[in-house]
């Protein structure tokens, strides 16, 4: 049985419209959801002894796009034709742009298991071609938290979506190589025998001091598959998260204890993590399907 309330979050500058908060309630998970960004706020999950704890951090939980990760020098050709996209990232797109999909507003729509996001992004925005409709659903179904991701584009464009929640609590045989700007080379490299071998599990402070790495934002390829599989298996202390192609793992490296969180919390450099479940970038007139789940248990 899943339970949701709906409440104002805040107003907008300059008469730019109401944020709504959406909070979901089932008997082990507790999610709230704001329609700024379409962003996740707060995951509780009740733990032993049924004491909730929240496994993410504020300010980062939106959703991303219209192409998540980085394209280099912010261009790609086609259909013969180079396309020239805002630059946000040093001399790169990053999630979509300037104004991506977590700086807009998105309409709202309750389910009777959870809500509904949705988004027009008209042509041309941030240097994409076509317009792109897309909608977002939130729902609970017990210990799982699944996020839909669904969009239709007017002409051929790509399409990459993500959520970008920061956790803070082993699929694949390859990842794709990157430069000193955090753009794949273009390789598709095995793990096997290399620090990027995350098959088994590992203790990660001890891993990255093992092999003299500073941190992990790399895209790892996973296994293809069209059905729902197991894809990434996090533990810390009780709780775990159960995790398409490709899983984006960054671990919080530029975070510096400047920036407050929920209660004053600071957030210093590799205070979380995020994984962003991703497609290889799609360019299409097709609709675009995309499902993640996110499955907490004690263990």
């Amino acid at each position: 049985m899943v339970s949701m309330t709906r409440a104002v979050f805040g107003e907008l500058p300059l008469g730019g419209g109401t944020v709504e908060k959406f909070q979901l309630q089932s008997d082990l998970l507790k999610v709230d959801i704001i329609s700024w960004g379409c962003s996740i706020t707060a995951v509780e999950v009740k733990g032993r002894q049924e004491k909730a704890s929240d496994v993410v951090l504020a300010c980062f939980g939106a959703v991303v796009g219209r192409v998540a990760n980085r394209i280099a020098k912010g261009t790609f050709t086609l259909g013969g034709k180079e396309y020239h996209l805002a630059i946000n990232n040093g001399p790169n797109s990053l999630h979509g742009g300037l104004k991506r999909f977590d700086k807009v507003l998105w309409t709202p729509q309750v389910l009777s298991n959870g809500v509904q996001f949705s988004h027009i992004s008209p042509d041309g925005e941030e240097g994409y071609p076509g317009e792109l409709k897309v909608w977002v659903t939130y729902t609970l179904d017990g210990g799982e938290l699944v996020v839909n991701y669904r969009a239709q584009a007017s002409q051929t464009t790509p399409v990459n979506l993500t959520n970008h929640s920061y956790f803070n609590l082993a699929e694949a045989d390859a990842f794709l190589p990157v430069d000193e700007a955090l753009i794949p080379t273009g390789d598709v490299a095995p793990v096997q025998g290399t620090a990027f071998d995350l098959r088994k599990p590992v203790e990660l402070g001890k891993y990255l001091q093992e092999f003299c790495m500073d941190d992990f934002d790399h895209n790892f390829c996973l296994n293809e598959s069209k059905e729902k599989h197991f894809c990434v298996r996090v533990y810390h202390g009780t709780r775990s998260i159960h995790w398409c192609p490709g899983v984006q793992f960054y671990m919080g490296n530029f975070l510096n204890c400047t920036l407050k969180g929920k209660s004053g919390a600071i957030y210093p450099k590799h205070s979380s993590f995020y994984l962003e479940t991703q497609n290889w970038p799609l360019s299409s007139c097709a609709k675009y399907n995309h499902t993640t789940w996110f499955k907490f248990s004690v263990v």
